[in-house]
This record gives C-alpha cells, structure tokens and sequence, in this order.
C-alpha cells in the first residue's frame, strides 16, 4: 500500500527580496507587511523617477522601512532602475549580503504608460520590455543561482505580478504575457534547485491611479460589488511562499474577485 502521508516541503529561509515597492500605498508595500508579519527579513527594490514620472509621486519607502524595523524586522531598501540589465542580478547580490541565503522572490515592479498600436514608440516598447520581461527574467535567473541544487536544500519561492490588460496599454500588456510564459517554465526548468514559481494577476487594485469613474466602472464588473485592495495581493503572496503552499507551482493565479473587463 501507498504511503499517505504527505511529504512536507523544506522550510524556505525567511529573507525576501521584493521589487517595486516605491509607495506605501502600494501592492508591494502591502507584500513587504505581510511577509514581515510572518517573520521575513526584507530586502526592498524601489525606483523614485517612475513614481514621479508616472504617478506624479514621491517613493516613501523609507517609511516603511522605519515602520516594519520599529517592529523588529532587519529591513534593506535597495534603489535601482531594472531598465539597466546590470541592476537586477546586483539587487540579489546585495540582498543576499545583507539578509544571508534568499528565500523568496517577489517581483512587483514593471513599466506602464498608456499606449495603443498606433502611437506607442519603439522607445517606450522597449523600456517596458527591459523591465517587465528581461529584468524578471535577470532577477529569477540570480535568485535561482544563489539556491543550493538538491532535493534535500530548502529551494526557493519566486512570484511575479501580471496583468491582461492591453486595450490602449499596448506595450504592458504585451510584454506582461511575456512574463506569464518565462515565469511559468521556471518551475519545470528549476526543479533540480526546488525553486518553485507562480503568477498572480490581482486584477484591478486601486494604489492611487484610479479616479471615481474607474473605481465605479471595477466595482460593478465584479461580483462582490468592491475591487480588491493591496491586501488581498498580499494575502495570496502569504499562502504561495508557505509550506502549505508548496503544492502550488508553475500557475497563473487570477485572484480577482471574479472580475470581468470590459475588454482584453
């Protein structure tokens, strides 16, 4: 007869390396509470020109960092631009200096300025695949480097943050299913290392980009009649990394609500 017990997945190490987290307002800044609640030493990857250039601004992540060290958690904020391919392997080097052996990978990070087809710039189209396609591509490919081969090591958790939309969001989205693809096949190309991988698309999430109109238009096109908030990004990021959530590799997880958009 088979055996039923279960074989409980190695403990991770308690460090995590997060990119993105500009504002505290924000997905990654809600990722960086819940993985400290849950004894995680946190190194934090922001980029203050995109906060400014984009949401117009100030990354005020240094707060933060006051705010999760007050509670006793080793906390390191490491500023780069992921556009240079030189950044996103030095992030991992200096996160693991500073924590010890990486645990997991969460990448929140990414380029979004609205466009369409027909007035999106190859200058623009090139940047957003830089820092959502090969600077994920350089952080995973670092991460899984700096965890041990073996059944027996305690492997590592990556997670990245996508999207489906766009309808005028053009060279997002587009290279947000970039992303989903090379993400995805490194649960099967890692395997040796036990470094598993997911993808999570939240859906809509207001972190100060929406206005009424938008905020109305997400509510009523999702069954609990209310879009999701950082938290609930966070919540999900909480169970993937856990043992008990182990068992989940090389997914695509749309945690949504349920919602339906209007359009691709």
């Amino acid at each position: 007869m088979h055996s039923s017990r279960s074989h409980p997945a190695p403990t991770l190490p308690r460090t995590a390396l997060i990119t993105g987290v500009g504002r505290r307002r924000g997905i990654g800044a809600a990722i960086a509470r819940g993985l400290a609640a849950d004894g995680y030493d946190l190194a934090l990857n922001y980029h203050d020109p995109y906060d400014r250039r984009v949401l117009g601004e100030r990354a005020d992540v240094d707060l933060l960092a006051e705010e999760l060290r007050a509670d006793g958690h080793r906390v390191e904020l490491i500023p780069g631009d992921l556009e240079d391919p030189e950044v996103p392997p030095s992030l991992v080097s200096d996160a693991r200096e500073a924590l010890g052996p990486l645990g997991v990978l969460v990448t929140c990070h990414c380029e979004s300025v609205d466009s369409s087809i027909l007035d999106t710039t190859v200058e623009s189209f090139d940047r957003h695949y830089a820092v959502n396609v090969r600077a994920t591509w350089l952080l995973l490919k670092a991460f899984a480097e700096q965890v041990e081969l073996g059944r027996n090591t305690p492997g590592g958790a990556m997670i990245a943050l996508t999207s489906d939309h766009t309808v005028h969001n053009l060279p997002y989205g587009a290279t947000k299913g970039a992303l989903d693809r090379m993400v995805l096949a490194g649960t099967h190309e890692l395997a040796d290392r036990d470094v598993r991988t997911n993808v999570i698309n939240p859906g809509p999430i207001d972190t100060g980009w929406m206005d009424d109109a938008i905020r109305a238009s997400g509510a009523a096109a999702t069954p609990a009649g209310h879009l999701g908030e950082p938290g609930t990004v966070a919540d999900l990021v909480r169970f993937l990394v856990s043992e008990q959530g182990a068992w989940m590799r090389g997914q695509l997880l749309y945690s949504n609500g349920g919602f339906a958009s209007p359009a691709l």
